[in-house]
């Protein structure tokens, strides 16, 4: 078995997806009511709730989650944050060094998921990430 992305459902698909590329991913739009962002080492999809409806009336609900982060690897997380600034309206955590050796910026996007950048600045968090 091989997990191959993450979708996530929403209301306003133009938007969403906008919000990932201004965070720095490229979107294929394979139709209007569905594209793929995708990075070397994982798929972030994102459906209209009209893709959702072919799999039965309210199956999935947009806009709804709370149980759920994003994770992303960044080699910086305060530049990161110093840059986007403007494109973060809800910052749950500005950076912020976690116990487990990472340091971590929390925000949400436009449908309220949490998405989390990262820079492990511990060695064991290095170590873990180490790439090659």
């Amino acid at each position: 078995m091989d997990f191959v992305s993450t979708r996530i459902i929403t209301d306003d698909i133009k938007r969403l997806v906008q919000f990932y590329e201004d965070l720095g991913l490229k979107a294929i739009w394979y139709t209007q009511e569905f594209a793929e962002l995708s990075s070397a080492t994982c798929t972030l999809a994102i459906g209209s709730t009209r893709t959702m409806n072919l799999y039965g009336s309210g199956v999935a609900l947009p806009a709804s989650n709370r149980s759920l982060i994003i994770d992303f690897h960044v080699s910086d997380v305060d530049e990161v944050y110093s840059r986007l600034g403007a494109t973060l309206k809800d910052v749950v955590q500005a950076p912020t060094t976690q116990p487990w050796g990472n340091r971590s910026l929390l925000f949400r996007d436009p449908d309220g998921n949490l998405v989390n950048f990262f820079t492990p600045v511990s060695p064991e968090a290095i170590r873990k990430y180490m790439k090659g």
